[in-house]
């Protein structure tokens, strides 16, 4: 089958893979609508851990099944999901610890187009389906659904992992498209102050719809200077990580409160070397900081819920979408629009195939 592959470190392009095994609990799908992650950038362009050679990349997808195991009880052939980015081996015994992203090894949980093939390809696996693969509400847009399986539940994360509080003050340092659910998170969790730090425009007026208070441009403002202006001081009660390069860490120590304040990162750093927590924020070792370092959480019931958030209005995603291509050939060019960050871009949606509700 045709697949869109990591050929070696740096260099993508299309092969002829070998088609994708169905197992007794899992299914067998074929991506209706898709979209490059940032996680694929870094995954091709970033160097990271050594992956398999011709690799599918992909984790973001809204798909149909085309085949289900002889043990799969809750979806039939035909039905249209989202499915989860975050995909753990539901039997490692991990799980009962609830540690549902690095079950069995590091990392378990994101799979997707790392440690096995991904979704971007005529066809692809789920190895559980039952409890991987999420219900989409009828009353959604795939896109909406689409934009649910990875950058909703990571800005999610982020805000679940900030320990916000009613009242709270929270900075989130980058407004893509995580960074802006993180600023819905915040919001819906009860955060009152809510920084959205960031440069693109678009990105900046979308925060404010989402429920940024204050916007602060890092090339023109000195961050921290502003949050600790609008606490009297004090710092923020959290400050989420959801862009930037080593520096933010640093800049996170120095902004957040002492005593009970909380920093987290749902952040990619590159490379390999160390990051840096400055001495005196960090309170030369004492000063009661949190810090919390996450990847997302998924599976079916977690996506379901978000999507029934969806249904309900507290929230729409589909503004992320900023383009739209068509054609499983168009993955390419998508992947090097998030690369670039065309102007105006946040979340490319590709089309692969035409359904019917």
């Amino acid at each position: 089958m045709k697949a869109f592959v990591l050929k070696t470190p740096g260099i993508v392009g299309w092969h002829d893979s070998p088609d994708p095994v169905l197992t007794p609990y899992g299914a067998i799908l074929r991506p209706i609508v898709v979209s490059p992650c940032t996680s694929d950038v870094h995954t091709v362009f970033g160097g990271g851990s050594p992956k398999a050679p011709n690799l599918i990349l992909g984790h973001e997808c809204v798909g149909q099944i085309v085949k289900i195991g002889q043990l799969v009880k809750d979806f039939q052939e035909g039905d249209i999901v989202a499915v989860p980015a975050i995909t753990p081996d539901w039997r490692a015994l991990s799980i009962q610890e609830n540690n549902f992203c690095h079950a069995g090894r590091p990392f378990s949980g994101h799979q997707l187009g790392r440690t096995m093939p991904g979704v971007f390809a005529e066809y692809f696996s789920i190895p559980d389906a039952d409890t991987t693969l999420a219900r989409i509400p009828t009353q959604l847009s795939l896109e909406q659904a689409l934009m649910c399986v990875d950058v909703v539940t990571t800005g999610f994360t982020a805000a679940e992992s900030a320990n916000i509080k009613f009242g709270d003050t929270v900075c989130v340092l980058g407004v893509g498209a995580i960074g802006l659910m993180a600023i819905v998170g915040a919001r819906l969790l009860g955060a009152a102050q809510i920084v959205a730090v960031g440069t693109r425009p678009y990105c900046l007026t979308l925060a404010k719809k989402y429920g940024a208070t204050h916007l602060v441009n890092y090339k023109k403002d000195d961050v921290t200077s502003k949050v600790l202006d609008l606490t009297n001081h004090i710092g923020a009660d959290a400050v989420i990580i959801a862009g930037g390069g080593d520096n933010v860490l640093t800049q996170a120590y120095d902004m957040v409160r002492y005593g009970v304040g909380t920093i987290s990162n749902v952040n990619y750093f590159g490379g390999s070397a160390d990051l840096p927590i400055p001495k005196f924020s960090g309170g030369r070792g004492m000063c009661g900081k949190t810090l919390h370092m996450e990847l997302a959480k998924g599976g079916r019931i977690r996506i379901e819920r978000i999507m029934q958030m969806c249904r309900f209005k507290r929230f729409d995603p589909q503004n992320l979408v900023t383009h739209r291509l068509q054609g499983l050939e168009q993955i390419e060019t998508a992947l090097h629009m998030m690369r670039d960050k065309t102007d105006g871009l946040i979340k490319v949606a590709v089309k692969i195939n035409d359904v019917e509700r």
